[in-house]
């Protein structure tokens, strides 16, 4: 093997490197932001079926009733947000 062979193949060697772990960067930050994604999703849905809860029992005089109901409601539909946006991203894969 000569010494220009030699080089060509050790570009070809670190060019492959380079794109390795550049894929691996992207993917681990994407992966950061879906994660951010899903439970961002879950704390919205608990957080807005509180609220509802909360102007539901004001209006209608029954104080803890409907804050505890709504807010298991928004807690479900969280759970279900996210296990939709699971298979969703497991179906890409």
């Amino acid at each position: 093997m000569s010494k220009d062979q030699f080089k060509t193949r050790l570009e070809i060697a670190k060019n492959k490197i380079l794109k390795r772990s550049k894929i691996s960067r992207q993917s681990s930050s994407s992966k950061l932001g879906i994660a951010f994604k899903m439970s961002t999703e879950m704390v919205a849905a608990v957080v807005v079926g509180t609220i509802i809860g909360f102007i539901l029992d004001n209006w209608f005089g029954t104080k803890p009733w409907l804050i505890l109901i709504f807010f298991f409601v928004g807690v479900i539909a969280g759970i279900l947000n996210v296990v939709r946006s699971a298979k969703s991203i497991q179906d890409k894969e």
